[in-house]
């Protein structure tokens, strides 16, 4: 009997390892075989986490965490987590070896997957003029002319945002309208450094090693033309990874775990979540890292309690 599992790693599970281990509490983490270190794996240059002034890769930020979680002492697996049971006292995980682990309390940081655009060298480019995170990557693209895909807030955000860094920045959609609000779409609309590309969807990504151009497709005739860009920001969405537990905790309509004011306390006793799967907004390594401690105070208190 484990006195916590933490499914997920990433800056979240992570910090709630090594405050839990701090704690006595012999953490296991289960962290996917898969992704281990969650969406930062995916990032070439970090130079927003404070402590590392010079910036570090998002693969060694991971490392660091994961070097300094199993200092403390914790058990770390890297195996998916394919069932669980968290409704009881005694909350059951089971995983695709086919091992059953058994715990007091869960930690849920299973984190967010920024939605791709299913094009092909989309991951190949990634870090290499293509990008999921403005306020990551913006200050790098710095007098460059970039563009931003997507019709949502979170594209008119991310738009506003690069143009502090970009010469220009375009904003391709779909469609011919946007799904923004009318204060978001105002405010884009009136930035004299941003141009829309209306009825436009990327059908492939040009250059190498690094992003120089993309080809666009006219979603209305057909026609395709090439655009020369030096940077791509995807902004068509996220999807929390909550398949596991749906049917478990409560959801929010954005399907986010819900959790209860500022803690990491979910609609279920002994179940707590942190990190970018509660987080429809920041989704940052360092507010991923502040709500794991908080989740490894949240499931101390509640251990004590009992």
């Amino acid at each position: 009997m484990r006195e916590v599992i933490i499914i997920g790693s990433g800056p979240a599970g992570y910090t709630a390892a090594i405050y839990a281990a701090r704690a006595a509490l012999n953490p296991l983490m289960i962290a996917s075989s898969v992704e281990p270190g969650g969406e930062l794996m995916k990032t070439t240059d970090v130079e927003n986490y404070p402590g590392f002034p010079n910036g570090l890769m998002g693969p060694d930020l991971m490392a660091s965490f994961q070097e300094q979680a199993e200092r403390f002492g914790t058990e770390i697996l890297f195996e998916d987590v394919t069932e669980v049971d968290l409704t009881g006292d005694i909350k059951i995980v089971k995983t695709g070896n086919g091992e059953t682990y058994e715990a007091k309390t869960v930690i849920l940081s299973t984190g967010a997957a920024y939605r791709e655009l299913g094009v092909p060298r989309e991951q190949e480019l990634s870090g290499h003029g293509v990008s999921w995170c403005a306020t990551c990557d913006g200050f790098f693209f710095r007098e460059k002319v970039i563009a931003v895909v997507g019709g949502g807030d979170s594209a008119m955000e991310e738009a506003n945002f690069l143009t502090k860094f970009a010469s220009k920045v375009y904003v391709i959609h779909r469609r011919d309208s946007l799904k923004a609000s009318e204060i978001m779409q105002k405010r884009s609309f009136d930035n004299e450094k941003i141009e829309f590309i209306w009825n436009s969807a990327i059908t492939e990504l040009k250059g190498s090693p690094k992003l120089d151009g993309v080809v666009l497709e006219d979603t209305v005739t057909g026609e395709k033309r090439d655009l020369a860009i030096e940077g791509l920001f995807v902004a068509i969405g996220s999807d929390p990874r909550v398949s596991l537990i749906e049917n478990q905790v409560e959801i929010s309509k954005e399907r986010f775990i819900k959790v209860d004011g500022r803690t990491s306390k979910t609609s279920l006793p002994g179940v707590f979540a942190a990190g970018d799967v509660i987080d429809p907004i920041y989704r940052q390594a360092i507010t991923a890292a502040g709500s794991g401690c908080v989740a490894a105070l949240d499931a101390e208190h509640y251990l004590s309690s009992k």
